[in-house]
């Protein structure tokens, strides 16, 4: 009998991985160490550059995943130990309680409504709240509730309020021991934390905003209803900015590569609050704009002749906040034309460049060396961009490197279909 697939980190990738897997006939573990699979595709509003609905192309995929019946979800878990064994890879997987009976919760919600607690939303970026017990979405796979037991009071309202009496908040830590012929990284990868970038104020001025945080602003299911208001004082930004290679091609904080999809989500981005706000004024400051996959040219040049978006080539000094009013001072090099300009506008939308993700811990674990940008090594990345250098292990999507949803299905398919190969062997 084959062996079977581990695949950790339930977003597109994982998802298209272990989708292909399953479909061969091949046992699948899904881990995900969030309450739900889906991955930063199911914050996004709209995809570039066909401008398709995020959710519409995501959620399929989700309820697929969720009702395979070749793939085991283990949501809301970690892989804390992994041995080599004579036919493949002894797993130790801890999953948390989400003090939520997953055999008895239905989803109706009842609890979240009784819930007193209301916390910022980490889905929504921090610009929504939730409850202490909650699904991350309304589109959730699995629709199961969890306790935060940070955040929660004890209160037992939603114990006494659930019907099928699905709440345990006795509920402890479980061990899952499996064993697999071949595993598949796709952990994803992080946001730059903005922060550190001091001159641009994000974390100090509430309408300093990053490119994540306005997907949910843009997105119907976000906690505006897709209204983009600034956040200091809900009104609708007339004039907005946005600042590029905040956190990529930057020696001073140490990445020095491109993220790819900075550019693209900007313009995207752009264009969708011409849509939102007419006659709004949209200013991206940009070093180069990298415009390099099949359409992409096209939609950027689309939006700055067919929607007026003014596209300056030159990096933000500084952002400085107006204490009364709220508005924010650019100050920033036109390089074309060699003047320093002073823009004064409503909001700015930092286009945060992406970082690996729990690389540490991936190289603790399963033994995965990071290159030098910190994302996961592969054997070769011309001719075999899938195979880590330790036997038996993939990776695909943004654990490898930076790069966009297509990208990430198409590697995700590779490696599943090597992993497949292992299998079968």
């Amino acid at each position: 009998m084959a062996k079977a697939g581990l695949i950790v980190g339930g977003g597109i990738a994982g998802i298209q991985a272990a989708l292909d897997l399953a479909d061969q006939g091949f046992k699948v573990y899904l881990v995900e160490k969030t309450p739900s699979i889906g991955g930063k595709m199911a914050q996004l509003d709209k995809t570039f550059p066909t401008m398709d609905c995020s959710a519409c192309i995501m959620t399929p995929k989700m309820v697929d995943a969720g009702r395979h019946p070749n793939i085991q979800l283990l949501t809301y878990s970690e892989v804390k130990q992994v041995s080599r064994t004579k036919g493949g890879f002894r797993v130790k997987v801890l999953r948390k309680p989400r003090y939520v009976d997953e055999t008895k919760c239905t989803g109706c919600g009842i609890c979240a409504q009784h819930c007193p607690v209301e916390v910022p939303n980490e889905f929504d970026e921090g610009l929504g709240v939730r409850k202490a017990i909650y699904v991350p979405f309304p589109q959730a796979v699995p629709l199961i509730y969890t306790i935060d037991k940070g955040n929660c009071i004890e209160c037992g309202l939603c114990q006494r309020v659930c019907g099928t009496e699905a709440v345990n908040r006795e509920q402890q830590p479980k061990e899952v021991d499996i064993e697999v012929g071949a595993i598949i990284l796709t952990t994803g990868y992080n946001l730059f934390d903005a922060k550190e970038k001091k001159e641009y104020g994000y974390g100090i001025y509430k309408n300093v905003i990053t490119g994540l945080a306005l997907e949910r602003l843009l997105s119907a299911s976000g906690p505006t209803g897709g209204h983009v208001i600034r956040p200091s004082d809900g009104k609708i930004p007339k004039k907005v900015a946005f600042v590029q290679c905040v956190g990529s091609r930057d020696e001073k904080v140490g990445n020095i590569y491109c993220s790819r999809v900075c550019c693209m989500y900007a313009t995207k981005e752009a264009r969708l609050i011409k849509e939102h706000i007419p006659g709004a004024d949209v200013i991206i400051f940009y070093m180069d704009i990298q415009a390099f996959g099949k359409g992409f040219e096209e939609f950027y040049r689309g939006a700055e002749k067919e929607f007026g978006i003014k596209f300056v080539k030159g990096r933000v000094a500084e952002i400085l906040e107006d204490s009364t009013t709220k508005n924010l001072l650019i100050r920033a090099e036109d390089i074309g034309s060699g003047e320093l300009l002073e823009e004064e506008v409503d909001m700015v939308v930092l286009s945060s460049g992406l970082v690996p993700a729990a690389t540490d811990d991936l190289e603790k674990v399963f033994s995965v060396p990071a290159g030098e940008d910190g994302f996961l090594a592969v054997t070769n990345p011309e001719v075999d961009p899938v195979a880590t250098l330790i036997e038996g292990v993939f990776t695909a999507g943004a654990a490898e490197g930076p790069k966009d949803i297509p990208d990430s299905v198409a590697q995700a398919s590779a490696a599943a279909m090597r992993a497949s190969i292992i299998l079968k062997s």
